[in-house]
């Protein structure tokens, strides 16, 4: 299974936040940045699959500044492959442009599976998995916690999560996309690593 994971940098929230000088978006200068903890959660859920069930799982990322780091730790976490796309995107990138961009690098990419974080700690609005599957044309369920692929069917099981701990279970044909709200394990720690993420 080819499994693509888009993974987003975020301002460390322990650090103090200020408001640029347009009143409207988030002063960058200063901000130090993670990897989002859903994104972390989606890493997870595909290495969890990888391990179980084979495949390859690539990470990609837009180059938000020094997003380098980021791709390293998913590759130390167990990614084969992690893709940085270059541009002037320093300054952020509004959903519906993030899911442009990368709908345009994901189709180039051959993939069975695409996990996202079901939202980012920085906008917390919930747009790019679907805005993204929107664009690549294919289905798309939110707020999962449990992936499996179904035997003998180019499908897999998703679990998804409402108010109240209610569970749903939902069979999706694939090619899809899944917005993970938790793994069904925490995410691993990175060891060290010496491999380096490919520009495109």
């Amino acid at each position: 299974m080819e499994i693509i994971v888009p993974v987003k940098q975020v301002p460390d929230l322990v650090e103090e936040l200020e408001i640029d000088e347009s009143g409207r978006a988030l002063d960058r200068s200063f901000l130090k940045f993670k990897l989002n903890e859903f994104d972390e959660h989606a890493l997870e859920e595909a290495l969890l699959l990888k391990d179980k069930h084979g495949g390859k799982v690539t990470v990609v990322a837009l180059d938000t500044g020094e997003v380098d780091e980021t791709l390293f730790t998913c590759l130390a976490k167990g990614a084969d492959r992690a893709i940085k796309v270059t541009g002037s995107f320093e300054a952020g990138v509004e959903s519906h442009q993030a899911a442009r961009i990368l709908s345009q690098v994901l189709a180039a990419i051959p993939h069975d599976l695409i996990l996202t974080g079901v939202q980012a700690a920085d906008d917390r609005d919930g747009q790019v998995g679907p805005l993204l599957a929107s664009a690549l044309g294919i289905p798309h369920v939110s707020v999962v916690s449990g992936v499996e692929p179904v035997q003998g069917a180019k499908a897999v099981t998703v679990k998804q999560e409402y108010s109240g701990g209610v569970m749903a279970e939902f069979e999706v044909d694939l090619p899809a996309l899944l917005g993970i709200q938790a793994a069904k394990e925490a995410p691993r720690c990175a060891p060290c690593s010496t491999a380096s993420p490919r520009a495109m």
